[in-house]
């Protein structure tokens, strides 16, 4: 007991001066300390307060495109299922059948009808409703008086679409999604107004790839929100988007951190160029701004493209981690126009992103030593990465 109340859990596994020194100004700070990447305890508990009580990404609209589309997704363990109701609208169940705790959906599909649970054969509609219990009540009997089916439904759990992205919190106590990302929203408006980002089309050819980090998920964010790694790490990007030609963005409320560049020029060969944003002003068109919203997004606008780029935490040391890419209007995402740009430009984020993935893999080793204090941080170059830590260390407790 400390003052009369239970010890929270986090200081069982995590001693609470390392944490509290993660708050402190950015020259007297240290990074997360270890156990927060290397330990499965810790892990549990950033799934609940990280995971379950914060808005997240677990997928995108465009993935399930069609009425009755669904599929299975687990995060950190917890089942889900994403879908496309019969009136278009994205839906997220927890993917448990509420009989006996089958885990329902285990491939994506396309639901003509119903969602059977294949262990009794109870049966729910894409809204979650269960409507079907087959000899619930003996031989033939498929309704008794003793069991009220709509007690019984799938569990919905909170979503929102923003940009593509699935967000879902998953405890529901979170502020409306709408205000939650007002500050982001904000921000971005002066140059990326609302009305051009509903001109966002996803490619169908070169708009997505993964891949797969043997690391915790934090360090793929942590090493998103500072240019400090350029020149060693994308020398190539480097020769023509310094490290002088980035600006820090640190978001307040305390929900996302990043990056800009005020020299964004694409290098795309051709004689085309991909259509811009209409509404971005001429005075910003070599402003780029690369944004980690808090947990598990990495987004990117452009004046003639936006990404997102996506985590899926398997476990406390291994990643998966998704690119969506989308530009203005179907034509520039689809048309044989412009595949040649579109081919050019995936191939140059694909190679960005894996360049970082043996950084933050040497990381996750790294972590294993114990004279690593978490990190001393340049009080120049790593601010966007200190107040990352500082929102995990804040919220854990």
């Amino acid at each position: 007991m400390e003052n009369g109340k239970d010890i929270p859990a986090i200081y069982k596994i995590v001693d609470r001066k390392k944490l509290e020194v993660v708050n402190k100004p950015i020259t007297e700070s240290h990074g997360l300390p270890n156990e927060c990447y290397i330990s499965e305890d810790y892990t549990k508990i950033e799934r609940k307060k990280l995971f379950e009580d914060k808005w997240v990404v677990v997928g995108t609209a465009s993935s399930i495109p069609k009425k009755g589309d669904a599929k299975p997704f687990n995060l950190l363990d917890l089942p889900m299922i994403v879908l496309r109701d019969k009136k278009n609208k994205i839906r997220v169940f927890h993917n448990v059948c509420s009989h006996r705790g089958y885990k329902i959906l285990q491939k994506p599909c396309n639901i003509k009808n119903a969602l059977r649970c294949p262990y009794h054969s109870w049966t729910y509609n894409t809204d979650g409703k269960l409507i079907a219990t087959p000899h619930i009540g003996g031989m033939n009997k498929h309704s008794t008086k003793d069991f009220d089916k709509s007690a019984s439904s799938l569990k919905e759990i909170r979503s929102a679409v923003w940009l593509d992205l699935i967000m879902i919190n998953i405890s529901n106590n979170e502020i409306q999604f709408e205000k939650y990302i007002k500050p982001l929203s904000d921000r971005w408006s002066k140059f990326w107004p609302e009305k051009d980002r509903k001109l966002i089309s996803h490619s169908n050819d070169f708009g997505y790839f993964q891949l797969r980090a043997n690391c915790n998920w934090k360090f793929a964010i942590e090493n998103y929100c500072e240019s400090y790694h350029l020149p060693w790490v994308h020398p190539g990007l480097n020769s023509y988007s310094k490290i002088e030609d980035h600006y820090h963005i640190q978001g307040l409320p305390n929900r996302f951190a990043g990056q800009g560049t005020t020299v964004y020029n694409p290098r795309l060969k051709g004689k085309e160029k991909f259509p811009c944003f209409p509404n971005w002003p001429k005075e910003k068109e070599h402003i780029a701004e690369y944004v980690a919203l808090f947990p598990n997004a990495m987004l990117g606008i452009h004046k003639d493209h936006y990404y997102a780029y996506w985590l899926e935490p398997v476990n406390h040391k291994y990643t998966i981690e998704h690119m969506e890419i989308y530009y203005v209007g179907d034509k520039a995402a689809n048309s044989k126009k412009f595949k040649s740009l579109r081919k050019q430009n995936y191939k140059l984020w694909k190679g960005v992103q894996s360049e970082d993935l043996g950084i933050i893999e040497g990381m996750q080793e790294g972590r294993n030593s114990p004279s690593y204090n978490g990190g001393n941080f340049s009080p120049v170059m790593d601010n966007p990465t200190h107040h990352f830590h500082k929102w995990v260390a804040t919220n854990v407790v």
